[in-house]
């Protein structure tokens, strides 16, 4: 039986929007690649709230995609799909 490809749909490489480009580059990329650069970010640039870690506050480059000054993590998903295509 041939083995099934790990969830082809999260692999296949999408293209960031503009503004989410700003964050992740430009190139055509997989989700999970779009995941972990944005949170590399966040990281390196100290966007977590310090008292609720489950919130991102959006910096200059966030606040085109999040429309707001703070999401959840979950909302922040969301939100990214958006400019994924």
């Amino acid at each position: 039986m041939a083995k099934k490809a790990a969830n082809s749909k999260f692999m296949a490489p999408v293209t960031p929007s503009e503004a989410l480009a700003a964050i992740v580059g430009a190139k055509p990329i997989p989700r999970t690649e779009v995941t972990k650069k944005l949170w590399a970010y966040i990281k390196k640039n100290g966007l977590q709230d310090k008292n609720n870690k489950r919130m991102i506050n959006a910096d200059d480059k966030f606040k085109p995609i999040f429309k707001k000054a703070q999401v959840s993590m979950f909302d922040m998903t969301k939100l990214v799909s958006k400019h994924l295509s």
